[in-house]
């Protein structure tokens, strides 16, 4: 199995935190929100969140405009 990410198999390795996903997705840390298989995961807790193997991943970023 794997971690998918917004639908598409990733590379992450399973135990990989959520900021450490993010940052090598090279997501901006502002206007983001992730939830973990359809549970949001609180900003707070990223850091130690630990993404298991087979989790689905998504990951929501803010666009302004209209």
């Amino acid at each position: 199995m794997s971690i998918i990410v917004n639908g598409d198999p990733s590379d992450a390795v399973p135990g990989t935190t959520i900021a450490e996903l993010l940052q090598t997705l090279d997501v901006p840390t502002r206007g983001v929100a992730v939830a973990v298989d359809a549970e949001v995961v609180p900003r707070g807790e990223w850091e130690t969140f630990a993404v298991a193997d087979g989790a689905r991943v998504e990951v929501l970023v803010a666009v302004q405009g209209g």
